[in-house]
C-alpha cells in the first residue's frame, strides 16, 4: 500500500457499552488496537463500564456521565420498547456527530439496532463515514398478545430506520458473504456498496496452553472428557438439545459440560441439567483474559447456534468464538451453516451437525478419544493461523483512505506518512 497521510479515525459503537467480557466489545477493541498502528484512533462507546489498562488509542463515551445505566451484564446498550428513550438517544447521537465535524477524517459506525443512523448524521456534517455491519438483526417473533405486538412494531420501526439509513451510507463493510446477501435482501442495499471483510483472531491471547495446568487451576478432573461452551445464553445459542442428549444413555459417563457466560436462558439450562443428571458446571461471566484457560481445559468446544432464529434460517454473521477456540488447538462442534462450514472441516477440525437432540446423541454414541480430539485441535489451529486483527484493520484502513480521498479534504491534521507493511 502506498504511503499516505496518517488519518484520524473514529470507530463508534453506539449500541454498545464498553464491557471486556462481551464478544462485541472485544471485536471493536481488537480492530482499534491494530488500526492504531497506522492511524490516530478514537473508539466511542455509548458508555464505559470498564476501561482497558493498556491501549494505543483513545476511548470516549457518547453519553454524558451518568446518562445511561451501565448494566454489566448487557453489552447491547439500547434495549426495551420505550420510544422516548430511543428518541432521546438519537438526539444525543446527532450532538455527537456535530462535535465530530472537524475532528475526524473518517467515522466507522459499528452496526446496532439503528445501524447507519450515526454514519448518516456524520455525513451530513461533512465527516466521511461507513457502516461496519455484523448482523442483519432479523426477528420473526410471533404476535400473541399486546406486548408481543408492541415488540413487533418496535422491531419494524427500528428495522425501517436501519434500512433507510444504511441505503444512504456510501460503504457497508460486512463480515461474511452470507451477511452481504442478507443485507441486500432485507435492507435493499446495492451490492456494489458492500465490501466483505472477515474478522480476526488475537493469537497473543488465544493460543495453546497446558491442559493439565489449566484443569488444576479450575479444579477439573484430569481424566474427565470436557465439553465447553463460552458465550451468551440466549435464543440464538441453544444448549437445550445438547443437554437433553447428555442426559441420555448415549452419553459416555466421563463427559462433563462446562459453560462460561450468562444470559436469560441460564436458569433454564441449569435446571434441565440437574433434572437430567448431567454433570455440568455453569461459571457465569469470567474475565476475558481467563477464557483461554477454560478453553485449554476442554477437549471439545461448542458453538450450538439455532439457525431458525436467523433470517432465512441461515447464520450470516462471523462468529468470534469458533476461530478463538480453534486458535487454542481445540476442535469445535457447531452447525453446518454459512461461514461456520468454511471454518470447520467435519471430523478433521471439528464436527458439523444439526443442533438437534438426535444429532448430538449420534455424536456422543461414537465420541472420539481424547487423543483423537487433541489431534483434531492441532489441525484446527493450523486452519486459523493466518486470521489476524491486523489483516482486518488493514482492509479498514484502505477504505478509510478511499473515503477521505473522495471527500477531498480532512480536518486539517498535520501530514504524516504511513503505510501498511
Amino acid at each position: 500500500m502506498s504511503a499516505t497521510r496518517r488519518l484520524s479515525i473514529c470507530y463508534a459503537a453506539p449500541g454498545q457499552r464498553l464491557l471486556g467480557t462481551a464478544g462485541s466489545t472485544r471485536n471493536v477493541l481488537s480492530v482499534a488496537e491494530s488500526l492504531s498502528e497506522w492511524a490516530d484512533v478514537t473508539v466511542a462507546f455509548r458508555s464505559i463500564v470498564e476501561t482497558p489498562s493498556a491501549r494505543s488509542f483513545k476511548i470516549v463515551s457518547i453519553d454524558p456521565p451518568g446518562a445511561s445505566d451501565a448494566i454489566a451484564r448487557d453489552d447491547v446498550a439500547v434495549r426495551g420498547l420505550n420510544p422516548l428513550a430511543h428518541a432521546a438517544y438519537l438526539r444525543t447521537l446527532r450532538g455527537f456527530a456535530t462535535r465530530s465535524a472537524g475532528v475526524y477524517d473518517v467515522m466507522f459506525e459499528k452496526g446496532w439496532r439503528f445501524s447507519g443512523y450515526l454514519a448518516c448524521q456524520a455525513l451530513k456534517r461533512g465527516v466521511p463515514s461507513a457502516l461496519i455491519e455484523n448482523d442483519a438483526r432479523y426477528r420473526d417473533e410471533p404476535v400473541r398478545d399486546l406486548r408481543s405486538l408492541a415488540r413487533y412494531l418496535a422491531q419494524q420501526g427500528t428495522q425501517w430506520i436501519a434500512a433507510r439509513s444504511s441505503r444512504r451510507v456510501p460503504l457497508i463493510i460486512a463480515e461474511t458473504e452470507e451477511l452481504k446477501e442478507a443485507l441486500i435482501a432485507l435492507r435493499g442495499i446495492a451490492p456494489e456498496r458492500i465490501e466483505v471483510v472477515a474478522l480476526g483472531v488475537d493469537h497473543s491471547m488465544f493460543r495453546p496452553l497446558d491442559q493439565p495446568a489449566a484443569r488444576e487451576a479450575l479444579q477439573i478432573g484430569r481424566d474427565a472428557m470436557v465439553l465447553l461452551y463460552v458465550g451468551g445464553l440466549d435464543m440464538y445459542h441453544d444448549l437445550g438439545p445438547l443437554i437433553e442428549a447428555l442426559g441420555s444413555e448415549a452419553a459416555p459417563a466421563s463427559l462433563e459440560l462446562h459453560v462460561v457466560g450468562d444470559g436469560e436462558l441460564r436458569a433454564e439450562y441449569e435446571s434441565s441439567a440437574r433434572q437430567r443428571g448431567v454433570r455440568a458446571r455453569f461459571y457465569g461471566q469470567v474475565g476475558h483474559h481467563d477464557v483461554p484457560r477454560f478453553i485449554a481445559a476442554a477437549d471439545l468446544c461448542l458453538a450450538p447456534y439455532q439457525p431458525s432464529r436467523f433470517y432465512a434460517g441461515k447464520i450470516a454473521f462471523s462468529t468470534l468464538k469458533i476461530p478463538e477456540y480453534m486458535a487454542c488447538e481445540r476442535p469445535v462442534a457447531s452447525v453446518p451453516h454459512g461461514h461456520i462450514a468454511k471454518l470447520i472441516e467435519h471430523e478433521s477440525t471439528g464436527f458439523l451437525l444439526a443442533n438437534e437432540c438426535q444429532a448430538w446423541k449420534s455424536l456422543l454414541a461414537t465420541f472420539p478419544t481424547r487423543e483423537r480430539l487433541a489431534a483434531m485441535g492441532r489441525c484446527a489451529a493450523q486452519r486459523v493461523a493466518n486470521m489476524s486483527w491486523r489483516q482486518t484493520a488493514g482492509r479498514y484502513l484502505e477504505f478509510a483512505q478511499r473515503l477521505s480521498a473522495a471527500a477531498g479534504s480532512g480536518p486539517g491534521r498535520p501530514a504524516r506518512e504511513e503505510s501498511v507493511r
